[in-house]
């Protein structure tokens, strides 16, 4: 396992396990807040893994006992009382690493150890899998400082628990317990707090080795459906597809099925 810490100050780590990276915002003493050098090294963080053809899965999680507790508010405060636009930051950063996520050619994993409150959650919300400690929390606390939601979660969140449930979690803004978000569907899976770095690494390490071009196919298709008509979304999974179909993944995985044997899958 090789690390890589990433901005001037530390706070965000990448540890490269095989063809597995996780990312860790790393500010346990402020439960992972973002300031302005956390976003811009998180982004970046992000964009390499989306970029490095030897990382076929993601996990992003947070050093200690939180994952994210969304902006840091003491630097919020003081830019507020500055002459600087503080929610500058939506489209400067938060946007960007929500399209990032979202659009990564590759499976991301939300590992939960603690809370996930504000943009901290919405990130969650944009990855791929979300797997949590039973001690870990959601809030969306936008409301709480007079704010709308960002990071995506206006879009993700309805998608997770339909529009009237999203609206109730951002407009009451009450914290929901482990147990209660993976009922309402937020969550992938809830294991022990003891257990989660295994657990997401064993997920990650299973969607390495599976077909990651499929993977990526899925990804595009799920965000374009999101915002295109059926005759549309058909004929883009179609173009997908025929892709797909001239792959070595897909022709190995093939003449494996037939043989009846496992396939493996080489991102090709």
């Amino acid at each position: 396992m090789t690390d890589s810490m990433l901005g001037p100050d530390d706070s965000v780590v990448r540890q490269d396990d095989g063809a597995v990276a996780t990312i860790i915002i790393n500010r346990p003493a402020a439960r992972n807040a973002l300031t302005a050098e956390t976003k811009v090294a998180l982004l970046q963080a992000l964009r390499d893994c989306s970029a490095d053809d030897a990382v076929r899965a993601v996990i992003l999680t947070g050093a200690g006992q939180a994952f994210c507790s969304g902006q840091d508010l003491r630097e919020h405060a003081e830019l507020l009382e500055s002459s600087d636009s503080p929610l500058d930051t939506v489209r400067q950063h938060y946007n960007p690493i929500i399209e990032v996520i979202m659009a990564m050619p590759k499976p991301v994993i939300a590992a939960l150890p603690g809370v996930a409150a504000g943009a901290g959650a919405a990130f969650a919300f944009a990855c791929d899998f979300r797997i949590a400690a039973e001690r870990a929390s959601l809030l969306l606390a936008f409301a709480r400082v007079g704010l709308g939601a960002d990071s995506g979660a206006s879009w993700t969140l309805q998608r997770l628990v339909g529009p009237a449930r999203a609206a109730e979690l951002l407009m009451l803004a009450e914290p929901l317990d482990s147990a209660t978000a993976l009922r309402l569907g937020l969550l992938t899976s809830v294991v022990p707090d003891a257990d989660l770095p295994a657990a997401a690494g064993q997920l990650a390490a299973r969607l390495a080795a599976g077909p990651t071009l499929a993977y990526a196919a899925i990804k595009e298709s799920l965000l374009y459906a999101a915002s295109h008509r059926l005759t549309d979304s058909l004929a883009k999974e179609a173009d997908l597809q025929t892709r797909l179909g001239q792959s070595e993944d897909h022709r190995a995985a093939t003449r494996a099925f037939v043989a009846k044997q496992v396939p493996t899958f080489e991102g090709r």
